[in-house]
């Protein structure tokens, strides 16, 4: 059987596809697929790639079930969703726990575009004591991770809604997040400005391994006009995105 991506649970789940350019072709594939996996009760084919400032796709529902809404299980919680709503990627699961394993304990940690949760989540299970704040702009997502909070009893995270510029908490951090590779560099002034001194920021873009230093020098740059010295501790490519071309994580360390 053909590969796809699955968004869900035993009890429930959907199959995302990418298209072959041939509807009918799709739709056998679909029906394949809800035949020979019990749990996927529908499918879901890309229509479109991530546009737009919510970084939403359009899919065409092409086998099973209407609803597509799913509570996805990931290392001991749980993360309700629906990808036709908002941006949610299970292949990101390997990411989540490697920042989540190198947050310390009372840490004030915050996850800009912070989607329905999955970061903060991850973070707030590893580790209690940590302080998780996260700012997504797109409502739909806003609500299913303040829905996350509830299904997974967390109620100290701090989501809040809204654009990262006008709601951003009054506070400093020891972590911050970026994962929203295609603008992050555009609010990289303001992490350099939320960061406590000797704190960690894990930033991310797209490009190709041939680029780091291209990426790094970038980085370099902001933090020289924030008057801030950094120390690029790790650079990695976390997930293929398109031929030679992945999602790039930058860890850095803020030194004043």
């Amino acid at each position: 059987m053909a590969s796809f991506e699955t968004v869900g649970s035993k009890e429930k789940a959907i199959a995302i596809i990418e298209s072959s350019g041939n509807k009918q072709k799709d739709k056998d594939k679909a029906k394949e697929i809800i035949q020979n996996t019990r749990s996927i009760v529908s499918v879901l084919c890309k229509s479109s790639k991530r546009k737009g400032k919510l970084r939403k796709r359009e899919y065409t529902l092409i086998a099973g079930n209407k609803n597509t809404e799913v509570n996805h299980k990931e290392y001991g919680f749980l993360i309700k969703v629906d990808p036709q709503k908002t941006y949610f990627s299970p292949r990101e699961l390997t990411e989540r726990q490697r920042i989540a394993k190198q947050v310390k304990k009372n840490e004030k940690v915050l996850v800009l575009f912070s989607g329905v949760g999955p970061f903060a989540l991850a973070i707030k299970k590893k580790v209690p004591t940590s302080q998780v704040y996260g700012i997504e702009l797109n409502k739909a997502a806003h609500k299913y991770a303040m829905e996350n909070k509830k299904l997974n009893r967390v109620s100290d995270i701090q989501f809040l809604q809204g654009d990262v510029r006008k709601v951003i908490p009054k506070l400093k951090f020891d972590r911050i997040l970026m994962p929203l590779p295609e603008t992050a560099y555009t609010f990289l002034d303001i992490a350099f400005k939320k960061i406590n001194k000797e704190g960690i920021i894990h930033y991310y873009t797209w490009g190709k391994k041939e680029e780091y230093r291209k990426i790094k020098e970038q980085i370099k740059e902001e933090a020289k006009k924030q008057k801030k010295k950094i120390r690029i501790i790790r650079i990695k490519g976390v997930l293929p995105y398109a031929p030679k071309v992945y999602k790039i994580a930058v860890d850095l360390k803020v030194l004043n």
